[in-house]
């Protein structure tokens, strides 16, 4: 819960960040010199490329949810396994062993998004941030029967 608060404050925030410069880039369109319209075009690509951003992570957090409540219906959610230290971090060793049978597992069932997301989850536990969204993507288009892009 504390995670979706942030989001959706994070969220605001930028919308209300996206607005103002937005204005910002709207009054030197309507100052009308040739320089101020050309800056203006240009401060009002950055919010649309913003908002853009900030739709596709939603759009991506909710298909990763919605994954992950099915998954919790089956009964296939992973169980935390991890050692953690007394600040309660992950030990390195113990996210690579949960991680090892998770991609032994993929490996077995490349086509099962179960597979996929249950990556996702030990790559995001051994903080590698990157794999673990290609690992989610690829278990959301696996499970929306999508085809499948291989790097």
């Amino acid at each position: 819960m504390r995670a979706k608060i942030t989001y959706a404050v994070t969220a605001a925030v930028l919308v209300v960040y996206f607005v103002l410069v937005g204005s910002r880039g709207v009054l030197l369109i309507e100052q009308g010199t040739l320089l101020t319209v050309a800056l203006g075009l240009a401060v009002l690509v950055l919010p649309l490329i913003g908002i853009w951003f900030l739709w596709m992570n939603t759009r991506f957090v909710q298909r990763a949810n919605r994954l992950a409540a099915e998954l919790d219906a089956e009964g296939g959610l992973p169980e935390d396994e991890l050692v953690r230290t007394p600040g309660g971090r992950v030990d390195r060793d113990s996210a690579d062993a949960v991680f090892a049978r998770r991609r032994a597992e993929t490996e077995r069932s490349p086509d099962d998004w179960r597979c996929w997301f249950r990556l996702a989850i030990a790559y995001h536990d051994a903080r590698d941030t990157p794999r673990a969204r290609k690992a989610m993507q690829r278990a959301i288009a696996l499970h929306d029967g999508k085809p499948v892009r291989t790097a």
